[in-house]
């Protein structure tokens, strides 16, 4: 029998096979006139997929899985899993057919409301790149929406002076001041610093490497121990056997706390993420004269355009070339007097 009852249900369920393919489920209904019109529409569907080659409708949930499944390499696949979360209000409920324009203008105006422009971007490019997936690669829509992201402002670069940043450090606790000195001292982005394990270390050779894994680029990354970092590393020696960095005898697993924020508020220093510090270390290098080449090797960074943001920064940037036209020109100037 095709719609029957279960004894631990009060709802119809329906039993449908076609061509050797079953399914069986709940129609959701007490009402066995709406569960006979679910069962029709349902067995008309399978028949469309069956027999016309008619693609069998899927919902955005999963989408999701097979998302997460498929990129679960990505460093920032528990970001994805975070936002999937807050969107399944919005699509949870929906077939990825049914996901239209509106649906998305819904998304991103609820978005809005909370959060920046650049951050209801990062939603809804996520958005995007699921349904791209899933009718370019899963092949299981013909057309997604087009989205629509926000125009957004310039790249944000937040730096600190020596100033500011000598007073930070005379603000915080001593255990994140070690870390805070350590980010400055190396470049290292947050994660990366936090769960830093002596095995990563060879202190003889004042050597300090990032596995390719722990990477957002999934490339390693050299660390060459400066005089400042090395001395970080030698206050921290012996406090842990695995982990480098402590408090009150535990892994140090966060460093946004409500002491560092209290310790920017005694310092006068507004508008200053954790990650500015790492855009701090660069500007320090680049105006130390630090090559871009050598910038990017040191800050892991995949290609040399995303160092170039700190070019202009280098007090000798484009001064061997400028300097060459004063050769052509030489006696203009002269020329010009009186």
């Amino acid at each position: 029998m095709s719609l029957f009852k279960r004894k631990d249900s009060s709802f119809w369920w329906v039993k449908i096979t076609i061509d050797g393919r079953k399914i069986q489920g709940s129609t959701g209904t007490d009402d066995k006139i709406k569960a006979q019109e679910f069962h029709d529409r349902l067995s008309a569907q399978m028949w469309e997929q069956n027999r016309l080659g008619v693609k069998p409708r899927r919902s955005w949930k999963e989408a999701v899985v097979r998302w997460l499944e498929e990129t679960a390499e990505k460093a920032t696949h528990h970001e994805d899993r975070r936002k999937l979360i807050w969107l399944d209000t919005f699509l949870g409920g929906l077939v990825l057919d049914e996901i239209n324009l509106d649906v998305i203008d819904s998304i991103r105006a609820a978005k809005f409301k909370e959060a920046s422009k650049a951050t209801t971007n990062r939603y809804l490019a996520l958005v995007r790149s699921v349904l791209i997936r899933a009718r370019d690669e899963w092949e299981w829509i013909d057309k997604a929406p087009k989205v629509r992201l926000f125009k957004e402002s310039a790249s944000r670069e937040r730096s600190l002076t020596r100033e500011q940043a000598g007073k930070l450090l005379d603000e915080l606790p001593e255990h994140q001041r070690e870390v805070v000195l350590f980010a400055l001292a190396t470049g290292l982005r947050q994660n990366n610093v936090l769960k830093l394990e002596w095995s990563q270390i060879n202190l003889e050779q004042r050597h300090a490497w990032i596995h390719a894994a722990q990477s957002k680029n999934r490339h390693p990354i050299a660390i060459p121990l400066n005089d400042t970092a090395f001395a970080v590393l030698l206050r921290q020696k012996g406090k842990h056997q695995t982990r480098v960095f402590m408090f009150l005898g535990e892994p140090l697993n966060s460093a946004n706390t409500r002491a560092w924020q209290k310790a920017l508020k005694r310092a006068g220093i507004e508008n200053f993420r954790w990650h500015d510090l790492r855009h701090t270390w660069a500007t320090w290098q680049r105006q130390a004269g630090t090559p871009t080449h050598e910038l990017q090797r040191l800050g892991g960074w995949r290609t040399g355009a995303m160092v170039e943001r700190y070019a202009h920064l280098a007090p000798d940037h484009l001064a061997v070339a400028a300097s060459r036209m004063d050769s052509v020109l030489a006696g203009y100037d002269l020329a010009t007097v009186g």
